[in-house]
């Protein structure tokens, strides 16, 4: 069975997927995001919990950001389904698994994964040993990034009409991204057709971020850096929400840390609720 690090599935995609079934392992119920989908492509073996970047209350905070923002996007989508729109792409898509665990919806639109190559082969060869496939309506989309690639490029060629509306998911993107980049993405997305949606999740600036969290986000842009992906860019909401009006963007909304928390955690008694260290934003065409 392949190993997921042997492959070049990229370190974040492999924590995040197994954050998010540490929820359900750890979290008492109400859960707010159910996956352990990501947990068997990523076969990490039966110590997998036992990795100290999987510890339960260090990593409280930040698993519960995983999974608000998650779930978000599930609602958003779903949502967005019953609108009409039949376009979903996933920027960066990991180990996502939007298609596996919503079928009734996905299956009625045409899903995007952009990701790069060595990753997505991998993923694609895991769907396959798993039993679940990639049917017709799931697009792989590889794009080389390091070579200068456009994932905007390669979306018609897989199938995207550029002409019909979708949705663009981008999370936990932004900080390894120049800020330059990251208005370049927006003014792409911003071209697309009325009613098309963007959801993207950003950083906030350290002295924003909640005093008892500082030590840990520095810890963790520490550890970012010494594995060659530092954090490049840092958004305030203000700034973020004026760099998507710039970009073209007809209405802009951020959704704070703070909303997440009332949405999703209210009445827990664990004390589980997302980091004030990242937030989104969330912007229509």
């Amino acid at each position: 069975m392949p190993d997921a690090r042997a492959t070049a599935m990229d370190g974040t995609a492999l924590r995040v997927a197994l954050w998010r079934a540490l929820h359900l392992r750890v979290d008492p119920p109400p859960h707010v995001f159910e996956d352990e989908i990501g947990l068997r492509l990523a076969a990490p073996g039966d110590a997998w919990s036992h990795r100290p970047d999987m510890d339960r209350r260090a990593t409280g905070r930040m698993r519960a950001s995983i999974v608000a923002r998650a779930r978000f996007l599930d609602d958003l989508v779903v949502e967005q389904a019953r609108q009409g729109v039949t376009q979903y792409v996933v920027l960066g898509a990991g180990l996502d698994t939007f298609a596996q665990r919503r079928p009734g919806t996905a299956s009625g639109m045409r899903v995007f994964e952009v990701d790069r190559p060595g990753p997505q082969a991998w993923k694609r060869q895991r769907l396959t040993e798993l039993g679940f496939g990639v049917p017709d309506w799931l697009r792989f989309v590889p794009v080389d990034f390091e070579a200068g690639r456009s994932w905007w490029e390669r979306l018609p060629a897989a199938g995207f009409d550029p002409g019909r509306p979708a949705v663009v998911a981008s999370t936990g993107v932004t900080m390894y991204l120049t800020k330059d980049a990251t208005a370049a993405t927006l003014r792409q997305v911003a071209r697309l057709a009325p009613g098309s949606t963007l959801v993207t999740t950003f950083m906030l600036p350290l002295d924003l971020v909640a005093p008892d969290e500082r030590p840990l986000l520095e810890a963790t842009e520490a550890s970012a850096r010494a594995a060659g992906t530092p954090f490049l860019s840092f958004f305030s909401p203000p700034e973020m929400l004026a760099l998507a009006r710039e970009s073209g963007f007809r209405e802009v909304r951020h959704v704070s840390a703070a909303s997440l928390a009332r949405l999703y955690f209210a009445g827990r008694t664990d004390g589980l609720r997302p980091s004030s260290a990242e937030e989104l934003l969330v912007a229509t065409v």
